[in-house]
């Protein structure tokens, strides 16, 4: 199967700092490894009209939990993806600072039930939040739409 991720309403590659927020510039987005934070798929700068990133799972069975790949973290039942937030220093490497948690126990039953038939699975889901920095914590599911397709 495949999920594809789609993020739209990126905050912009600099942000300037706020209270509760330090401020951070070069800023890029990227889809983190199972076990390896600073190997990321698809680092994408923060000023992008919209991004897209494409994993690769294995289904061992008829369940959510059952979602397996090398961008799946977590236990089975709280299974989740990392959207990894950080700023691009002039020598290339990724300083991390944030990161948004894409719950898959959140997909409805009936997509996931559909997306067994098309090995397809699409979040849609926009990438700042409500102060207008880059989207942190456990993404809620009313911020992102699940498709089989």
């Amino acid at each position: 199967m495949q999920i594809t991720i789609i993020g739209t309403d990126l905050p912009g590659r600099d942000c300037p700092a706020s209270r509760n927020f330090p401020g951070y510039t070069n800023i890029h987005v990227g889809v983190q490894r199972r076990g390896h934070p600073d190997e990321l798929l698809g680092l994408q700068p923060a000023d992008a009209a919209s991004t897209t990133w494409t994993l690769d799972c294995k289904v061992t069975g008829t369940d959510i939990a059952d979602l397996l790949g090398p961008h799946i973290q977590g236990p089975p039942g709280g299974r989740f993806i990392y959207l990894n937030w950080g700023s691009v220093e002039a020598d290339g490497s990724f300083d991390g600072f944030r990161r948004a948690k894409v719950m898959l126990c959140d997909i409805p039953p009936a997509v996931f039930a559909e997306a067994l038939n098309t090995h397809r699975l699409t979040a849609t889901l926009g990438l700042t939040d409500a102060a207008g920095q880059p989207l942190c914590a456990r993404v809620k599911p009313e911020r992102i739409s699940w498709s089989a397709g």
